[in-house]
């Protein structure tokens, strides 16, 4: 998902010209892209797992909150300083912090679904993050070009989101998890394009390895939990 900043267009002059560089960038990026994933499950399990924390997830919503508060912070600060998330040690300190939060937030999530219910929504969403990375460097067709038209669809999204929870239905909530899960699937394959660089109309700077992990565990976070929505109704 764009933050514009670092996002360079070939024609602008910058190019993944050293294949080198192009290659070091991407494991960087799917270094810590794991990591994050890693560190993330493991607190989810915390709270998936641990039926005392699950019971204490139910009973108090200021975790919760907190956590929320401060993901939103640091996600305004690495979107509009880019020097910031350009300068090492604090980019890795912020996006650690971010990472926790959002491993706080998404087990406190988990905590009111099933275990099994949000196992195979986690089966699941690792076959299609799999699936549309092997794509995204497989295909011909440069989906970089597509951001513009997606962050409408975004937002058209977030408006039937709001729709449906004031109009509660099934169907609704069951249309609304699928559309959620193939706007995160398609920008899964827009922000693979954008790091692999090459013959596509946008790439990313070097620069921006945390910008470009930060989008990827955005991207697959919003996937499984629409994933995760379906599942749960599909079992119900």
């Amino acid at each position: 998902m764009g933050l514009e900043d670092g996002l360079l267009s070939d024609e602008g002059g910058f190019e993944f010209s050293d294949q080198n560089i192009r290659k070091s960038f991407i494991r960087k990026v799917y270094g810590i892209l794991c990591a994050q994933l890693l560190l993330t499950i493991g607190i989810m399990s915390i709270f998936t797992f641990n039926d005392s924390v699950k019971k204490y997830a139910f009973e108090n919503t200021w975790p919760f909150w907190v956590a929320f508060a401060i993901t939103f912070v640091i996600i305004i600060v690495l979107s509009c300083c880019p020097d910031t998330r350009r300068t090492s040690p604090i980019n890795i300190i912020l996006l650690g912090i971010f990472t926790v939060c959002e491993g706080v937030l998404l087990g406190m999530a988990c905590a009111t679904f099933d275990t099994t219910t949000v196992l195979i929504a986690v089966g699941i969403t690792a076959a299609l993050v799999l699936a549309l990375t092997l794509f995204a460097f497989q295909t011909k067709v440069d989906f970089t070009v597509c951001n513009g038209i997606m962050f409408v669809a975004l937002i058209c999204l977030i408006i039937f989101g709001i729709f449906a929870i004031i109009f509660q239905s099934k169907v609704l909530d069951i249309l609304y998890a699928s559309l959620g899960a193939l706007v995160f699937g398609i920008y899964i394959v827009i922000d693979t394009q954008l790091m692999m660089g090459g013959s596509h109309k946008y790439s990313l700077s070097p620069e921006e390895y945390i910008f470009a992990a930060l989008n990827l565990y955005l991207d697959i976070i919003n996937l499984f939990l629409y994933v995760l929505m379906l599942v749960n109704s599909a079992r119900n």
